[in-house]
């Protein structure tokens, strides 16, 4: 009970903050960016970084004069990870002229793809959503930036194959999903799949029932099968379970690979030396104390007391992917006054153009604060995501650290397949894919 009610206070507190920051700038001359977060429920561990994060970077984008002059202004709005919440947010959040919306569902992605094209208004997916959307002929409003999940599966599989000597090494062996059954959970399948046919090896699915609360019969499967890897696809306390039962039936952590939603802070730091060895694929990013990034947020927002959550959570995991995610919803933004006016607010057609015209080169990453973060991201027309790298973090009972060099997903293996599943989209939505002609509306 006390848990629940310091959570319902931080949800109260982040809500006057968010209308306190709105307020400031209601002003003529402001871009409105909704957030959907999530402070409360069992994935509230998880979504209270990413939000602090997320807000503090639209913060810090005003404290730096905001976007070419212009402000931004913002308003939570509280989902609990539950699609129809997330849908009633959208719905509400809409009509204040919503730059673009980032769900942090792909629950919610899958139900607000159809009503992007309608709203004219993008759905941005830092690392999550639907991985075919990175097809932005069939795609046009969708924008998966940085990585999907058939880039983070697949630079697993590359960093096991490395592991184990080779990817022809893979032959035989047995591999287990152990994946939160939801549209999020079930997105590295087809990847997964497809690399099991071309490399020998056999993939057991294990799904585990939202929260996750519950695996005890998950892994006495995989203590009974003995895979010689488990890759887990998890969200919230489903990762923390995971890792605990994987130590109670003595499944080696050093053998388990988690996606990058499975690879912060609250996933390990209750178990401690128990999750020692434990792998998580990383959006590039992982905990990043040191970068500018962090400087600035400590000097700018928290040394004033204007900081969005705790001091020392600044440069951990999730609150990276938050500022990492609001950093190019941003520069979305930026891209498209190049085309449409300097010091304007931008309409949501307008940030669609940006988003689909990004050319972060390492200069301007490094400006902005993500020097030693993340490498460039170059969108296109026809490529909505402008980047497939990634690295490997392992938990040495402390801290993460990184244990890989940079991964680059195989476009030879997830081209063919996002062209595939996102025509199969198109025909059962009878939509006519873009041509080039039709690249610069």
């Amino acid at each position: 009970m006390k848990v629940r009610n310091v959570m319902v206070a931080v949800a109260a507190l982040a809500v006057g903050a968010s209308v306190v920051s709105t307020s400031a700038f209601a002003q003529a001359k402001e871009q409105f960016v909704p957030v959907l977060s999530y402070r409360t429920g069992p994935y509230a561990p998880n979504g209270v970084p990413w939000a602090n994060g997320y807000v503090d970077y639209l913060k810090l984008v005003n404290a730096r004069g905001g976007i070419n002059g212009v402000k931004i202004s913002f308003e939570e709005c509280e989902t609990a990870y539950d699609t129809a919440r997330s849908v009633e947010c959208y719905e509400r959040l809409k009509s204040k002229g919503a730059s673009f919306v980032q769900p942090l569902s792909t629950g919610a992605t899958f139900a607000l793809t159809e009503k992007a094209p309608v709203d004219k208004i993008p759905v941005v997916t830092i690392g999550y959503g639907r991985s075919e959307s990175s097809d932005g002929s069939v795609f046009k409003w969708n924008f998966p930036i940085a990585g999907t999940y058939w880039v983070a599966a697949d630079a697993i599989i590359q960093a096991i194959a490395k592991k184990e000597g080779g990817l022809d090494k893979l032959k035989g062996k047995k591999l287990a999903l152990v994946y939160h059954d939801s549209p999020f959970g079930k997105e590295p399948i087809p990847l997964l799949q497809e690399r099991a046919k071309m490399h020998g090896f056999e993939l057991q699915l294990l799904p585990v029932t939202a929260p996750g609360v519950e695996q005890k019969a998950t892994w006495l499967q995989v203590r009974q099968a003995r895979p010689a890897y488990v890759v887990l696809w998890g969200w919230g306390v489903m990762n923390s379970t995971a890792i605990k039962e994987a130590q109670a039936t003595g499944y080696p952590r050093d053998k388990m690979y988690g996606v990058w939603w499975a690879g912060a802070e609250p996933d390990v730091k209750d178990v401690a030396d128990g999750a020692k060895g434990y792998n998580a694929v990383t959006m590039q990013h992982g905990a990043e104390p040191q970068s500018k990034l962090v400087k600035d947020v400590l000097d700018m927002l928290h040394a004033k007391g204007q900081g969005t959550g705790p001091k020392e959570e600044v440069g951990q995991v999730l609150y990276m992917r938050g500022a990492m995610s609001a950093m190019l919803g941003i520069e979305g933004v930026r891209s498209a006054q190049e085309r449409f006016g300097k010091g304007k607010v931008m309409t949501g057609e307008q940030i669609r153009w940006g988003l689909e015209n990004l050319n972060l080169t390492q200069a301007k990453l490094d400006a902005l604060g993500f020097a030693g973060v993340m490498r460039p991201v170059s969108t296109s027309c026809f490529d909505h995501m402008g980047s497939a790298w990634a690295r490997i973090h392992t938990w040495d009972g402390a801290a993460w650290k990184f244990t890989s060099d940079w991964l680059q997903a195989d476009e030879q293996i997830i081209k063919p397949l996002v062209k595939t599943t996102a025509a199969k989209y198109a025909a059962e939505k009878k939509l006519t894919p873009r041509t080039s002609a039709d690249c610069q509306s």
